[in-house]
């Protein structure tokens, strides 16, 4: 008796797959079906572009950090200064519209100043960020930029139409080790579209005065980078749009929502915070 049900529950529904599997592979054309064999055969995990999940989303982002870790910066070691900037970005992450992800914010040794960000919650910034920022609400704002690049899944939607782009998407999807390559370079080397950096400011906006922080800081720093750079901002702000543009469109924004945060403005707090820097 039990054997028949098993053959009812299990075998019968088996063959009607292998079946199915085998005339779709018959019927498809060369090139998809050896891919979905390359696929079935050699266990490869492909990410369909059209629907990320979140968890597919994290997993990309831990692959990508092990990555940069292994190849592309070194991180600050001081736990004082780290201790310091994870608790800036926890701060900001929960005030956050992704605060269910699980964020990871690490110091870069590197002068330069610059910060990015990657997929499923990991934020970047150098120490060259940290020396440049006045005050903890300036560096809090360019922290908060980050999270709104997250938020907005920007990494993802470039992922998607870099990969379409370029030819690396096939009718399945991509490899996960191509799409981790991919959201490498595109951390690190590829500026964002105008749209995604109008986003990003608001967005990081949003969340730097819902933790409360001032949001002149955000004004100020972009301000004060843009006239020590003579016209050539840093990296992370040499994207389109020009930063001239972004500033107007933050300053009207910050009036017509009256935001209240007040803290993060104090030099001489900010400055005993990052010593081991200085």
């Amino acid at each position: 008796m039990r054997w028949k049900i098993f053959y009812r529950r299990w075998l019968y529904p088996s063959i009607s797959l292998l079946v199915a599997l085998s005339i779709c592979l018959t019927t498809a054309l060369p090139s998809e079906a050896s891919s979905l064999w390359r696929v079935i055969l050699q266990g490869a995990q492909i990410i369909q572009l059209s629907n990320i999940s979140q968890r597919e989303e994290i997993n990309i982002g831990k692959q990508i950090n092990r990555q940069l870790l292994r190849s592309e910066v070194k991180l600050y070691k001081n736990r004082q200064i780290n201790r310091y900037f994870r608790s800036i970005g926890n701060r900001l992450a929960a005030k956050s519209e992704c605060s269910s992800l699980p964020f990871v914010f690490q110091v870069v040794q590197d002068k330069n100043i610059n910060a990015f960000a990657t997929a499923g919650g990991y934020v970047y910034a150098n120490t060259g960020l940290l020396t440049a920022s006045d005050n903890e609400a300036e560096l809090a704002s360019v922290i908060a930029h980050e999270i709104g690049h997250i938020c907005g899944r920007h990494l993802v939607k470039q992922l998607r139409q870099t990969s379409v782009a370029s030819g690396v998407a096939t009718a399945l999807g991509v490899d996960r080790s191509t799409l981790v390559n991919l959201g490498v370079e595109l951390a690190l080397r590829r500026p964002n579209s105008r749209s995604h950096e109008y986003d990003a400011d608001e967005r990081g906006l949003k969340t730097l005065t819902s933790a409360n922080y001032a949001p002149s800081g955000m004004v100020s720093f972009m301000q004060k980078l843009l006239s020590k750079s003579s016209g050539s901002p840093p990296s992370f702000l040499s994207t389109h749009p020009a930063t001239s543009s972004r500033i107007t469109r933050l300053k009207s924004y910050i009036s017509s929502q009256n935001y209240k945060g007040n803290q993060g403005l104090s030099k001489s707090e900010y400055r005993r915070n990052i010593r081991p820097l200085l």
